[in-house]
């Protein structure tokens, strides 16, 4: 085959530092906007976007790049983006650490829905109780000791 072609679907988990509540339902929109640019601009596609003001779910289809090296990318460029839109956005962080969960074409539906209700989800479920869900569902085996900077 002379060409390579790759489609990876992820689903992308990471908060704040510390889960302080600094994505506003202001900023969250523009966030989420630059983010995807980010993808696009390292060879992924951002599908849809959510989350609540102390993080955030990505659901990327990624081509040939590095998941580590793309989350990186969101990380470190959405933090200097997010950091000059206005002051109170000064001390703002993401963890370092981050979830990802390989998922099935047939399971995009879902797990969009999942993402675009997380305002509604958080009122029944922190966090912490989601991120240790979704490892459990997916298999992944995690020491809580280095999950919550």
């Amino acid at each position: 085959m002379p060409q390579s072609l790759v489609k990876i679907l992820t689903h992308i988990v990471f908060s704040t530092k510390d889960r302080v509540n600094h994505i506003t339902p202001e900023i969250e929109p523009q966030l989420f906007a630059y983010m995807s640019g980010i993808c696009k601009n390292n060879g992924a596609r951002l599908i849809i976007g959510g989350g609540t003001s102390d993080h955030v779910h990505l659901l990327v289809s990624i081509g040939r790049i590095d998941v580590g090296e793309l989350i990186g990318d969101i990380k470190r460029d959405s933090s200097i983006w997010i950091k000059k839109q206005d002051a109170q956005f000064a001390k703002f962080y993401w963890q370092r650490g981050y979830g990802v969960f390989s998922i099935g074409q047939s399971q995009v539906p879902e797990v969009s829905r999942y993402i675009q209700n997380q305002r509604e989800h958080h009122k029944e479920q922190t966090f912490e109780d989601e991120f240790r869900t979704l490892c459990r569902k997916y298999d992944i085996e995690f020491d809580e000791r280095y999950c919550w900077d």
